[in-house]
């Protein structure tokens, strides 16, 4: 009996085979975001996509390289987001934007993303989970891919060339920690600790906030 699981789906049109593609891609990240990488299984995403039971296998090799490819896109996607960032502020400072510019470029996408209102929360809950529940391959990618973060230690040497490499390099590994921690569904604790005062909807003044916060990190 041929195995469904590794059987090719029918011959289709080019156009329909990147839909169907699409379909799992968009299904798996879901899935993933909002249940877990382990409870979720092909089954279910290709339930979800309403696609042929094949298809994981056939358009990504394996549940783990499907994982890999939608944390391989979405984190591509969005450190070009940041990267576009600072080169416009580059541009419109002359080359050596300032402390504030800088953290603006890297806060700004992963905040909007993460929005209740932006379609991209999908995306960003999955970037979450990976940090947490990702494969070897994810956890090897994130424990030694920091060409990303270059540019940002670089442009804060430029522009805080006063400090110490060593201090510039730390302060940096602290304001990551403010992004892994500022998140739109994990401020319910804050809201009980403040009474209830702390209730911040809106990405730009919460932006404000954490930029305040970093900023003066990097001026003291």
């Amino acid at each position: 009996m041929t195995d469904p699981l590794t059987q090719d789906p029918p011959e289709a049109t080019e156009e329909a085979q990147a839909a169907t593609k699409q379909a799992v891609f968009n299904a798996a990240e879901r899935l993933f975001a909002l249940h877990g990488f382990q409870n979720v299984s092909v089954r279910d995403i290709t339930a979800e996509a309403k696609v042929n039971l094949a298809s994981v296998n056939y358009h990504f090799g394996s549940k783990d390289s499907l994982l890999f490819e939608i944390f391989r896109k979405r984190t591509a996607e969005l450190n070009r987001e940041r990267a576009r960032m600072l080169h416009e502020a580059a541009a419109q400072d002359g080359a050596k934007p300032t402390v504030r510019d800088i953290l603006r470029a890297y806060f700004t996408p992963p905040l909007r993303w993460a929005s209740p209102d932006n379609d991209r929360r999908i995306s960003m809950q999955f970037i979450i989970r990976a940090r947490s529940e990702g494969n070897a391959e994810m956890r090897e990618v994130l424990r030694n891919d920091v060409s990303h973060l270059e540019r940002f230690a670089n442009a804060l040497m430029a522009a805080r060339p006063d400090l110490p490499k060593e201090d510039v390099y730390w302060r940096l590994h602290f304001v990551l920690g403010m992004i892994h921690n500022n998140r739109f569904a994990e401020f319910d604790r804050l809201h009980h600790l403040s009474g209830g005062i702390t209730r911040e909807q809106d990405v730009e003044r919460l932006l404000s906030r954490m930029l305040d916060f970093a900023e003066a990190g990097f001026m003291a």
